[in-house]
């Protein structure tokens, strides 16, 4: 086995942490800090782990625009504070 490169090693730890976040928040009864915190560590890791250019290719696709559009839509509802409904959004 090969290491990892060192910015695909801080992308699985942010991804890590985003679901430990997100896990976390569900469980304090839907804590909108800590679900938005989640949300942000995850997709910032995801953009290191497979760069800015496939992550932004892979969110806008014609045809996941309608699932791209509810996800964002969802993150922004838990950033201004209605955490549930922006998870049942995402």
């Amino acid at each position: 086995l090969r290491p990892l490169p060192f910015p695909t090693e801080i992308g699985v730890g942010l991804v890590g942490f985003g679901l430990f976040f997100l896990l976390f928040g569900i469980l304090l009864y839907f804590d909108s800090v800590l679900l938005a915190f989640g949300n942000l560590l995850f997709l910032s890791g995801l953009v290191f782990i497979i760069g800015f250019r496939r992550t932004f290719t892979f969110f806008f696709q014609r045809p996941k625009l309608k699932g791209t559009s509810f996800f964002f839509g969802g993150l922004l509802v838990v950033l201004l504070r209605w955490p549930i409904l922006g998870m049942l959004l995402e």
